[in-house]
């Protein structure tokens, strides 16, 4: 009996020793710091974020260093017409490799169209820009009710809204120029799309 929980202290002190240890921190416009954490589980990475969320001609940086799911290390943007948000990601597996910022992506247009939706309809047309080489639509869920959104999209984050199941719902993705259709709509509540979308991709 000693033995086996002697074996069994072991092998959960090993485990534990070998989790891996990343950067945490958050900064709104501008650098954060280097406290250390350890990740809680064994296949997670350490990961150094830049966010970068445009409404209109303002725009928001956020730098996030943390422990992600492999999977959710993905770099690209999704442009609603409204409101842009650009995401870059540098992911690694050793110990604190995490210092590093990551960079933010490219903004300039790169030929692509697509339809977008403003508070009326959906009949308006968007320049794509940077990795943005698809043509997205997609139902954004909130409390009360549910609105249909469209715009550009780099083809990781199609991936990722895909899997966020909770908060967006029926999303395709399309190559063409124009795929995502120019059937009328009406909107009312596109702003809650923000930052529902952000702090899913920031902190699960």
């Amino acid at each position: 009996m000693r033995l086996n929980i002697f074996i069994v202290l072991l092998f959960t002190l090993y485990a534990e020793g070998h989790l891996l240890k990343c950067y945490r921190c958050t900064g709104i416009m501008g650098p954060c710091g280097n406290e250390e954490m350890s990740c809680s589980t064994e296949d997670a990475v350490c990961a150094s974020q830049t966010t970068v969320q445009s409404i209109g001609n303002a725009s928001q940086s956020v730098q996030t260093k943390n422990c992600f799911e492999p999977k959710m290390c993905v770099n690209g943007s999704v442009n609603l017409g409204i409101t842009r948000t650009a995401i870059t990601m540098q992911c690694c597996n050793t110990d604190l490799c995490n210092r590093r910022d990551a960079s933010d992506l490219s903004s300039n247009p790169n030929g692509k169209q697509c339809y977008y939706c403003n508070k009326k309809s959906c009949l308006k047309k968007l320049s794509c820009a940077g990795t943005e080489d698809h043509c997205i639509k997609a139902k954004a869920n909130s409390v009360s009710m549910s609105m249909t959104l469209k715009g550009c999209a780099s083809r990781s984050m199609c991936d990722v809204l895909s899997q966020v199941s909770e908060v967006f719902t029926d999303v395709s993705c399309c190559q063409g120029n124009l795929c995502n259709s120019a059937k009328s709509i009406t909107q009312n509540l596109l702003h809650l799309l923000t930052w529902p979308f952000i702090s899913y991709i920031m902190f699960h």
